[in-house]
């Protein structure tokens, strides 16, 4: 069942961001636009690659009105721990969500059974936190943090101009459409 357009499910829990331990909740999530960004694991391989992807766009997200909340299974004292030994990680200016309970792995239904990882995942919640886009790939397979950026460009376009939908490759400034009867078959 997929999860676009369902309401992200209530969770409280334990993140490190700017050298402190800080509790977040659904609740802090709402009233702007924010990307949950699932990895498998601390001190691992591609999942640095992406989180510092991620960090260098982190800025313009920012300023687009958008919060990202990276999450693993992994502690906060982890995540602490891997942001002062690793340079990529040294980076990372927004949330980072220890989910060592698995409740929002669970809730976004990205949790590996029998394993107490999460899948690599990416969800992009709106402000009144509905979820507008998944991305899940597989272990092996690293994100692109540009191209996640052009996709939230794309749902707070249609979301801000209702009746408009963006086509593929679309970019900020681009022609967008309008679905109706006279469009069916011409393009």
């Amino acid at each position: 069942m997929s999860l676009i357009g369902t309401t992200i499910k209530p969770f409280t829990t334990q993140a490190y961001k700017d050298g402190k331990f800080v509790t977040v909740t659904d609740a802090d999530t709402r009233g702007q636009w924010a990307v949950f960004f699932f990895y498998p694991a601390d001190f691992t391989f591609v999942c640095p690659t992406e989180l510092e992807d991620l960090a260098d766009i982190y800025p313009t997200l920012r300023k687009m009105g958008v919060e990202v909340y990276s999450v693993s299974t992994d502690t906060h004292f982890s995540h602490k721990a891997w942001h002062d030994t690793s340079p990529a990680i040294g980076k990372i200016d927004f949330y980072m969500l220890g989910d060592q309970s698995h409740a929002i792995s669970t809730n976004f239904d990205i949790l590996r059974a029998g394993q107490g990882l999460a899948d690599r995942g990416t969800f992009v919640v709106d402000p009144d936190g509905v979820i507008q886009l998944v991305e899940i790939t597989s272990e092996g397979v690293g994100r692109n943090a540009a191209e996640l950026l052009r996709k939230i460009k794309a749902a707070q376009y249609i979301a801000a101009h209702p009746g408009e939908v963006c086509p593929a490759k679309w970019e900020e400034g681009e022609e967008t459409l309008a679905p109706s009867l006279d469009l069916v078959g011409k393009i």
